[in-house]
């Protein structure tokens, strides 16, 4: 009776393997979404665009290179000079451009529109992926993907720009409403190249998303190639940093709640948040992941009007409804897809367990040569 009962516990508590990158992506968008809001803080608090990025990777470094070293210590494949250029390339596109052009982006406009411009990686990520032949455009489960993606990318977008009649609000010292504005204050900043920066790190972030499932195709170590991948952007913030930043003041953390924005940046969102993500590309592909990525609007809308008491719109909500709708289209197709490749397996497998049902009888009804090689 007791081990009835405690299999019966594991399985009431137990989490289905399908349904793992779906809570492991909704994980990721919660850190990722407070993200926004803390970086700009940092940057209204004088930290340096350079320097703050060097820090926060040396950060995310520190924390994922044991993981790296011990877990994948047996199965980590041997490095080449083909992987250290692909490891070199990666740290420079998804880390050192990505975030430089984020940053530099979020410094000139503001947290809400960083947050809404980001919503196009998953279009842009689509279109590399359909373009490198991940997406099959000629079946149902590629069309739910399309439509799941457009529709989560409206909804974000309606998040953005429509507000309507407010539907939850807390009232707020004057202290704190106006530290609020202050953090989506781009008054006296250069508001086009902000939109040219963020623009760069959507397309750094996308093709970084999709050059990743190629690579660990290759190099089946997450934790391994997120750490190279990381140690080789800390070399290139490193180097630009000291030609760039001169001043040493840029290299000091001023206050406590810079020191905050960093380690949040570096261990929650860079170690975590990104040791996630590489994660759920290997299990869900690079669509599924950035498929996730406008639920991040959403919920970056709903922590600001709880914990910071920001008014929280009608069209916050008619906007989550879409992004839900979306994510379905696209958790449905992708589960229509791995039916389907079960299927394709399904029919070999049966095949090959009657050849040895066969060969189980007599060795020497076999013949010793196959009649045809396919």
């Amino acid at each position: 009776m007791a081990g009835t009962g405690s299999s019966l516990t594991k399985r009431m508590f137990s989490v289905p393997d399908h349904a793992k990158p779906h809570m492991a992506m909704a994980v990721f968008m919660l850190v990722y979404s407070g993200n926004h809001v803390f970086m700009r803080a940092a940057l209204d608090m004088g930290a340096s665009k350079l320097v703050f990025p060097l820090y926060r990777n040396i950060i995310a470094l520190v924390f994922l290179v044991p993981f790296a070293y011990f877990v994948e210590r047996k199965d980590r494949p041997p490095l080449t000079v083909s992987l250290i250029i692909q490891f070199f390339l990666l740290g420079l596109v998804g880390i050192t451009l990505n975030q430089g052009f984020y940053i530099f982006g979020l410094d000139n406009t503001s947290p809400t529109f960083a947050s809404a411009l980001e919503n196009a990686v998953p279009a842009v990520t689509f279109i590399l992926a359909a373009l490198l032949e991940q997406v099959q455009l000629n079946s149902k489960n590629g069309v739910a993907k399309v439509l799941g993606t457009l529709t989560s990318v409206i909804g974000a977008s309606v998040i953005t720009l429509y507000k309507g009649p407010t539907i939850f609000g807390l009232n707020l010292p004057s202290n704190q409403s106006n530290f609020l504005l202050l953090l989506g204050d781009a008054k006296g900043k250069n508001w086009t190249l902000g939109c040219i920066c963020l623009i760069g790190h959507c397309l750094c972030w996308s093709s970084w998303i999709v050059l990743q499932a190629f690579i660990l195709k290759r190099y089946p170590a997450r934790f391994s190639v997120y750490s190279f991948t990381c140690f080789f952007s800390v070399l290139q913030f490193l180097a630009i940093a000291a030609y760039i930043e001169r001043d040493s003041q840029g290299w000091r953390v001023a206050s406590g709640g810079e020191l905050f924005s960093i380690f949040y940046a570096g261990l929650v969102v860079s170690g975590i948040g990104f040791g996630i993500q590489i994660w759920v590309i290997e299990r869900g592909g690079p669509v599924f992941v950035s498929g996730y990525l406008p639920l991040q609007t959403f919920l970056a809308a709903v922590m600001s009007s709880i914990a910071l008491g920001e008014e929280f719109y009608l069209g916050g909500i008619i906007g989550a409804v879409l992004i839900m709708a979306g994510l379905f289209l696209v958790v449905w197709g992708r589960s229509e897809e791995s039916m389907l490749a079960a299927e394709k397996i399904a029919p070999s497998s049966t095949s090959g367990s009657n050849c040895l049902v066969g060969a189980g009888k007599s060795s020497l009804v076999r013949p010793l040569l196959p009649t045809s090689v396919e």
